[in-house]
This record gives C-alpha cells, sequence and structure tokens, in this order.
C-alpha cells in the first residue's frame, strides 16, 4: 500500500463519519476488509509509524492545551485521533504543533481528541479477514520517551507561551 492509499482510506472515512472517530474506525474497519490481509498489514505498518512520529513532548503539550490535560492514555488516544484528521493536519501538527490552531475547524473536547477505536482498526479487520491475530510488523519499536525537550504541563504560563495559537483560541 503507497501512503497515498493510506491517506485516502484515512479521509474516505472521516468525511463519511462527518468527523465521529468512533463511526471513522468503524467505517475504516469495513473498508480494511475488503483488501487482502497484506494490505491490511501494510496500512497498520503505515499508522503505526505515523503514531510513533507524532510521540513528542511538543505534540504531547498541543494536546494537553486542546484537552484540558492529557494522561499518557490521553495522549496515545490523541495520536491515533490525529492521525485520524488527514495528511495534512497530522504533518502540519507534527512539524509545529501550535498550527493546530490553524488547522482545525472545529474542536469538542467530549468527541474530539480521543481515537482510540482507529488504533485499533487494522487489527480488527485483520483478525476479521484471517480468523487470527496480527503479526508483527516489521517496523521498529516505539521510543521508551517522548521526542524533545520535556514540557512542564501544569505551568500554564509555559503552555501559553509555547502554543500561544492553540492558548488563544482554545483556553482563553
Amino acid at each position: 500500500m503507497e501512503e497515498s492509499e493510506f491517506w485516502e482510506l484515512v479521509d474516505a472515512a472521516r468525511e463519511a463519519a462527518e468527523g465521529d472517530p468512533e463511526e471513522q474506525a468503524d467505517l475504516l474497519v469495513e473498508r480494511l476488509v475488503e483488501l487482502d490481509p497484506e494490505t491490511v498489514l501494510d496500512f497498520a505498518r503505515h499508522f503505526e509509524s505515523r503514531y510513533n512520529r507524532a510521540y513528542s513532548w511538543d505534540l504531547w503539550g498541543a494536546a494537553w492545551v486542546l484537552l484540558d490535560g492529557a494522561s499518557d492514555d490521553a495522549f496515545d488516544f490523541f495520536r491515533c485521533w490525529l492521525i485520524g484528521q488527514g495528511r495534512e493536519v497530522y504533518e502540519g501538527a507534527v512539524h509545529q504543533p501550535d498550527a493546530l490552531a490553524d488547522l482545525l475547524d472545529d474542536f469538542d473536547e467530549e468527541i474530539d481528541g480521543d481515537g482510540e477505536e482507529l488504533g485499533y482498526a487494522a487489527d480488527e479487520a485483520y483478525e476479521q479477514l484471517t480468523g487470527t491475530v496480527a503479526p508483527d510488523l516489521g517496523i521498529p519499536a516505539a521510543a521508551s520517551e517522548p521526542a524533545g525537550t520535556p514540557l512542564d504541563f501544569e505551568n500554564e504560563r509555559v503552555l501559553a507561551e509555547r502554543y500561544p495559537k492553540l492558548w488563544e483560541r482554545f483556553r482563553e
């Protein structure tokens, strides 16, 4: 599966789900089970690589601002949700997390920011297709710590200075 195909599947499911991450995950599974198992594993590799790439302190800080706090699990689910937002939003956020203020149309804390189910879509599709658990994807393991320099998430001044656009739009 080419990268463009990966993003096309993500975008089509998001658009059909009208932005609902749980519905998007269900639709993604439906689309993935129409493919062969190896292609589903390719999709999983693309997803996991992007998930790992988004494991940074800077992005965690942006999630903290958007979600008004983000535990380890919440940040994991945020990264899944971020991938589900499509290539433009994902790449923009990974390169400059504060850009999320410009990249997101709306952000509903009750629905947005939690894409836990998206993280399981490929595994679920693979299991439906084969009756077995997906094998190891053969990609490098995730880092044990986020990339970059840790931030003091509890210090609002630090967050406001580091993420001025996000802070102004979502916290003030």
